[in-house]
C-alpha cells in the first residue's frame, strides 16, 4: 500500500472545504517565512565560543550573514527548477519534501554549531533548508489558484502574506528560545588581579592550573549574560549561547506543523468550480498592457524578461542586504547613544516589525497597482527609495541628537521594508500585464532567479563595505590612543592592530574607551557607504522600470519563433 502523496491520489471529494487548502498554505509559508528571522541568530553565532564576546576562533558576521544568502540563493534555483515538478506530482508530495528539506536543514545546522562546523550550517541550513523553503514557496500558489478562480489575487496574496510575515512569529520565538537555552561561561576573575597575557592576538589569563583563553567582556556585555555578570575575563568555550539547542527545537516544531499542512493539501476534481460562481465570458484584462500570451520558453528572449529581472533584483538586493543585519544595525548605531532604550528587546521588537511591514506592503502596494498601474508602483519604489536610503545616514548621525533620530531611522526602514515586500507581491501581477496568464507560473519562476543573485549581492555588499569602514574607524582611533594605554589593554602594541582585530581582541569599542574625551563614536558611519550603494542600485532600477514597453507581437505563442 502506498502513501496517497501525489496529484492523482489526493483529488478532493465532492463537499470539501477549500479554506483547509489556504490554511495548510499560510502554515508552511510562516514556518519558512521565518528565514527573514535570521539576523536573531547572527549574535549568538558569532560568539559561539565567547559566549559573553566574540573569541579568536568565533566566527564573523560576515560568514555567518552568507549562510541566509545561500539559503536565498537555493530557494531561488529551487523554485525556478521546481514548476513542472509540482504540476507532474502536486503539491502534498512537494510540500512533504520542502518539510524534509527545511527541518532536515536545522538537525544539521544544530550539528554544524555544535561542533563548531561552519560548512555543515552552510550545507544544512543553506543548501538543504534554501531548497525546503523554495519548494514549500512554489507548492501552494498554483493549487490556490485553482480553488479559487473567483478569487485568485486574494489567496495567492494570503500565502505570500504568510512568507513575508513569518518572523513576526520567529523573531520573538527564537528570540525566547535563545535565551532560554543559553549559559553563561565561567568567569575567570577582574582584569584588575588577572595576569593577562597576549599571544597571536589571544588573550589568556594565568592561573594555577596553566594558562587558559580567555575573553574580557565589559560591564555591559557581562550584564546580557544569563542572570548577569561582572566585567571581566571569561574563560572561551566554557558556556553556550543556546544556538544548537533552539534549531532542535525549531525543527521538532517545524516538522510537525509543516507535515500536518502538506498532508491538507489537496487538489480540486477536473471541472470543479465554486459554488454559485460563474466563469466570466470573456478574461477581463485589468489595464494588462497585452491580452495575448507569451510562452515561457519565448520569455526569455524578450527584452522586457531582463529588464524585470534586473527591477526585481536590485529591489531585493537593496532591501535583503538590510535584513540579514537588521538586529545586529540597529544595536550597532543607536545602542551606545542610547542603551537604556535600544536593548535587547527592543532590537528584536524591531526584527519583528520589519516583518509586519514587509507583509503589509505585500497587500499595500499590490493593491495600489491595480489603481495606479505596475509600472508606477515600481517608479514609486525607485524614486522614494534612494531617499529613504540616503535618510539613514543622516539619522544615524543625529544619533546623540535625541529619541527623535532613532525613530526616524526607525520610519524610514519600515517604510523600505514594504517596498521589498510590495516588489515581490507586484511582480506577478507585472508579468501578467506584459506576458499573459498562460505561462505566467513559469516565466515568474525563472524570474525569481533574481531573487537568488540578489541574496548573494546584498549581504555582500553590505559586510564588505561595513568590514572597510569597520578597519577604517579601528585604524583612526588607535592612532589617537596612547601606545602606552594600548599596550597595557591589549598586551602588544600598536604595530600589531591588525593581527589584534582579526583575533576580536581590539574592537572600536575597547578603543573607545581608551581614546581621548570627546572623540566621536564612529559606530554611527559603519553603513553610510552601504546606504550610498543600495541608493545608487535602485537609481539603475528606475532606469530599467522606464525602458520597459509592450512585448512586440512577434512574440506571442502564435508568433514565436523559438517555440515552434
Amino acid at each position: 500500500m502506498t502513501l496517497p502523496l501525489t496529484k492523482e491520489h489526493i483529488v478532493a471529494p465532492p463537499g470539501f472545504n477549500r479554506w483547509r487548502v489556504a490554511a495548510a498554505s499560510v502554515s508552511i509559508h510562516i514556518c519558512i517565512g521565518s528565514v527573514y528571522a535570521w539576523s536573531v541568530f547572527n549574535p549568538a553565532l558569532t560568539r559561539a565560543l565567547g559566549v559573553v564576546a566574540p573569541a579568536a576562533d568565533d566566527w564573523t558576521l560576515g560568514s555567518v550573514v552568507w549562510i541566509f544568502s545561500v539559503a536565498i540563493v537555493c530557494l531561488g534555483l529551487s523554485a525556478a527548477l521546481a514548476g513542472k515538478w509540482l504540476e507532474r506530482v502536486g503539491p502534498r508530495l512537494v510540500g512533504l519534501v520542502a518539510t524534509l528539506c527545511w527541518c532536515g536543514g536545522f538537525l544539521i545546522g544544530a550539528l554544524g554549531i555544535h561542533l563548531h562546523e561552519l560548512w555543515l550550517l552552510y550545507l544544512g541550513y543553506g543548501v538543504i533548508g534554501g531548497i525546503g523553503l523554495g519548494l514549500g514557496y512554489v507548492s501552494p500558489v498554483s493549487t490556490l489558484i485553482r480553488w479559487f478562480p473567483d478569487h485568485r489575487g486574494m489567496a495567492t496574496g494570503l500565502a505570500i502574506m504568510g512568507f513575508g510575515g513569518g518572523a513576526i512569529i520567529g523573531a520573538p520565538l527564537k528570540t525566547w528560545l535563545l535565551g532560554h537555552f543559553s549559559r553563561a561561561p565561567e568567569f575567570v576573575g577582574s582584569v584588575d588581579v588577572l595576569q593577562l597575557v597576549t599571544e597571536q592576538g589571544r588573550q589568556f589569563a594565568v592561573t594555577a592550573a596553566g594558562q587558559v583563553e580567555v575573553v574580557v567582556a565589559t560591564a555591559a556585555q557581562a550584564a546580557a549574560l544569563p542572570g548577569g555578570g561582572a566585567a571581566g575575563a571569561y574563560a572561551v568555550g566554557t558556556g553556550s549561547t543556546g544556538a544548537a539547542a533552539t534549531f532542535l527545537v525549531l525543527a521538532a516544531l517545524y516538522v510537525v506543523v509543516m507535515g500536518i499542512a502538506a498532508f491538507s493539501y489537496r487538489v480540486p476534481a477536473a471541472g470543479w468550480l465554486p459554488t454559485g460562481w460563474t466563469p466570466p465570458a470573456e478574461a477581463d484584462s485589468h489595464g494588462m498592457i497585452s491580452t495575448h500570451h507569451v510562452h515561457a520558453d519565448e520569455a526569455i528572449f524578450t527584452p522586457q524578461f531582463w529588464l524585470l529581472w534586473v527591477v526585481l533584483c536590485f529591489n531585493v538586493t537593496a532591501g535583503i542586504g538590510v535584513l540579514g543585519v537588521a538586529k545586529t544595525m540597529m544595536g550597532e548605531i543607536f545602542s551606545s547613544a542610547m542603551p537604556v532604550l535600544v536593548t535587547a528587546g527592543f532590537a528584536s521588537a524591531y526584527v519583528l516589525m520589519i516583518s509586519v511591514f514587509n507583509m503589509a506592503g505585500r497587500f499595500a502596494w499590490a493593491s495600489a497597482s491595480d489603481a495606479i498601474g505596475r509600472k508606477n508602483t515600481y517608479h514609486c519604489f525607485f524614486v522614494l527609495g534612494p531617499l529613504l536610503y540616503l535618510s539613514l545616514p543622516w539619522f544615524a548621525s543625529m544619533a546623540g541628537e535625541g529619541a527623535w533620530a532613532l525613530w526616524g531611522f526607525y520610519a524610514a526602514t519600515l517604510l523600505i521594508f514594504t517596498m521589498y515586500g510590495g516588489g515581490f507581491a507586484t511582480i506577478p501581477a507585472y508579468l501578467a500585464d506584459l506576458f499573459g496568464t498562460l505561462h505566467v507560473g513559469a516565466i515568474h519562476g525563472r524570474l525569481l532567479t533574481a531573487w537568488s543573485v540578489a541574496g548573494v549581492l546584498g549581504p555582500f555588499a553590505i559586510t564588505q563595505l561595513r568590514e572597510r569602514s569597520v578597519m577604517e574607524a579601528v585604524h583612526t582611533l588607535a592612532a589617537k590612543v596612547d601606545p602606552a594605554a594600548f599596550a597595557a589593554s591589549f598586551g602588544a602594541p600598536v604595530s600589531r592592530l591588525d593581527e589584534l582585530v582579526r583575533a576580536n581582541t581590539v574592537t572600536i569599542e575597547k578603543l573607545m574607551a581608551l581614546v581621548p574625551a570627546g572623540t566621536p563614536d564612529p559606530g554611527a558611519g559603519l553603513y553610510n557607504s552601504t546606504m550610498y550603494a543600495m541608493s545608487a542600485l535602485l537609481v539603475v532600477a528606475l532606469l530599467a522600470n522606464a525602458l520597459i514597453r509592450p512585448v512586440v507581437r512577434s512574440h506571442y505563442v502564435e508568433n514565436a519563433p523559438h517555440t515552434g
